[in-house]
This record gives C-alpha cells, structure tokens and sequence, in this order.
C-alpha cells in the first residue's frame, strides 16, 4: 500500500470526485480502505438516508486519517 493511495482517498472524498474514488477502490492494496470506501460509496448513491450517508463519510475519512498516522516513515520518505 502506498501512501499515495490514502491522500488521493483523502482528496477524492472532499472534493467529492466519486468516480476516481471507485477506481482507487478497485486499485489499492488496502482492503480495509477498499471496504470502507465501498461501503460510502454504496450509501450515497442508494440510501435515502442522510444520517447515514454521513456517517459513513466520516468513516471513511476517520480511516484515511488513522492509517496515515500509522505509516511507516520509510515508506513517506520513499
């Protein structure tokens, strides 16, 4: 997994570019951020849920957020 994939998730889910937020879920390495990604992109274009649409939003923001903290600082520098 490169670090690269998580700012591009980081990117896309702000800007709200959900095509290229498909495509790095298919393309990454990480299944937990694949997963997570799924699981957003699911909602938003079938639930008629706001609340949850939402939550999992933040899901997966809260994901990016944590798995780059946890990055090996090899793997940054690279």
């Amino acid at each position: 997994m490169d670090i690269p994939d998580y700012d591009k998730a980081l990117y896309y889910s702000l800007w709200g570019q959900w095509d290229d937020l498909l495509v790095l879920m298919v393309r990454t390495n990480d299944d937990m951020l694949s997963k997570k990604i799924q699981n957003f992109l699911h909602a938003y274009h079938y639930s008629l849920d706001q609340t949850k649409i939402l939550q999992l939003h933040d899901e997966l923001l809260y994901y990016i957020d944590h798995a780059m903290k946890h990055v090996p600082t090899a793997v940054m520098e690279v």
